[in-house]
């Protein structure tokens, strides 16, 4: 659509600081909600201007969403069609395949790649796109045009399941925008192969963003004892096996993705140095805990502990906890890798669960490292809260 023939939306007097100094959203407080801007259809393509008239760009619109304005471009003649999107795809594919070498990796993380609430992941010839805003969700058809343009994969996945899509008056759920799926498909990572389920896995089936801390972690695998918490699919137990793991223990509630781990040991060659436990992690990391000091390294790689700001209080306490039934199992000189992806625990917060963990398991430490996410998992400057992921390693006394 021609940006010419684009409805506008104003700000509200002295709101426009915010979006000028480069913040990519404007809130639905900050926009001078008239009658003709509440009745525009939610989703639509907008002209976002300061009090006075002056165009900052274009936008998606959702006069019913608390961020009610995303920011496509500053380019306020800009159209927004498959040759806008192809160019935005085509630099991050060269961007990646600069970062990451192979075709496995985050190809799109939202607004940080210029694609507001849309997360793209690429698996070899196959794509997996997670869309959470109802303007990205009207030009899905124009997406999907520029990545057949782009990439011409075998396989397109829509992972539309979020929860997130609630707030936008959006349904959750999964189909097949192209090709198909005959079960879970094989990646490569760090040199190693593992298996993603792209349609019933969590989130778009794989975590790309713990890729360069698997790599950091498996410098410590040699001849050691190693217990991967929370392993999900194995990326960090199966990982640490293959460089030289005297044992790796694989623990996880779900069996679907320990079955996942036990396929990616199978391909790495790995089987008989790993094994896998179903259970739930605190409960099976307090019967673990009275032999004590088992591991020479110990991985803890939980889900969201916390998921809104209410949960914050509470959910922080799980870390702290988490780390009080890890350290002990560690043993003197050896090492704990602990992280947390809820973006709403900032990283003073989640340091100090940390601290308070290894004090009330009577250990003492020392970090060695602390580390975000996966180099394909940019941040946009203007939305630093994005950083969502925190690790920190640490070597135990």
């Amino acid at each position: 659509m021609a940006a010419k023939k684009l409805p506008s939306v104003l700000l509200r007097a002295g709101e426009d600081r915010r979006v000028r100094s480069g913040h990519p959203w404007a809130f639905s407080n900050e926009i001078l909600m008239d009658p003709e801007t509440k009745a525009l259809p939610p989703g639509s393509l907008v002209i976002l201007r300061t009090p006075g008239g002056e165009a900052l760009g274009v936008a998606t619109f959702n006069p019913h969403s608390l961020i009610a304005a995303r920011l496509l471009t500053s380019n306020p003649e800009a159209t927004i069609d498959a040759l806008f999107f192809g160019r935005r795809l085509a630099n991050a594919v060269a961007l990646r395949d600069r970062l990451v070498g192979v075709p496995y990796y985050r190809l799109i993380h939202a607004e940080a790649d210029g694609i507001p609430g849309v997360i793209i992941d690429r698996f070899g010839d196959a794509v997996v796109m997670q869309v959470n805003s109802i303007g990205m969700e009207l030009l899905t058809p124009v997406l999907l045009e520029a990545i057949e343009a782009e990439l011409s994969p075998r396989v397109i996945v829509l992972k539309n399941d979020s929860p997130v899509r609630e707030l936008e008056g959006l349904k959750r759920e999964t189909t097949i925008a192209k090709g198909e799926l005959d079960g879970p498909i094989e990646l490569i990572e760090n040199d190693a192969k593992f298996v993603a389920d792209l349609s019933g896995g969590q989130k778009t089936g794989w975590f790309y963003d713990q890729r360069d801390n698997r790599r950091f972690m498996a410098r410590f695998a040699k001849d050691a004892r190693v217990l991967d918490a929370y392993c999900y699919s194995g990326g960090f137990g199966v990982l640490a096996a293959k460089h030289g793991a005297k044992s790796v223990t694989c623990l996880d509630r779900s069996q679907p993705a320990l079955d996942s781990a036990a396929k990616a040991a199978a391909l790495n060659g790995v089987s008989d140095v790993v094994t896998f436990q179903k259970g739930e992690v605190f409960d099976t990391l307090e019967k673990l805990e009275p032999n004590g000091r088992n591991f020479d390294v110990v991985i803890c790689d939980p889900p969201a502990f916390v998921k809104s700001r209410k949960d914050i209080k509470v959910g922080v306490q799980g870390y702290r906890k988490m780390v009080r039934l890890a350290a002990p199992l560690v043993a003197p000189g050896g090492f704990l890798f602990v992280a947390s992806c809820s973006h709403l625990v900032e990283p003073p917060l989640f340091a100090e669960q940390v601290r308070r963990g290894l004090r009330d398991a009577g250990r003492n430490a020392r970090i060695l490292r602390s580390a975000g996410a996966a180099l394909d998992h940019p941040v946009h400057p203007g939305l630093p809260e994005t950083a969502y992921l925190k690790a920190m390693t640490l070597q135990i006394d």
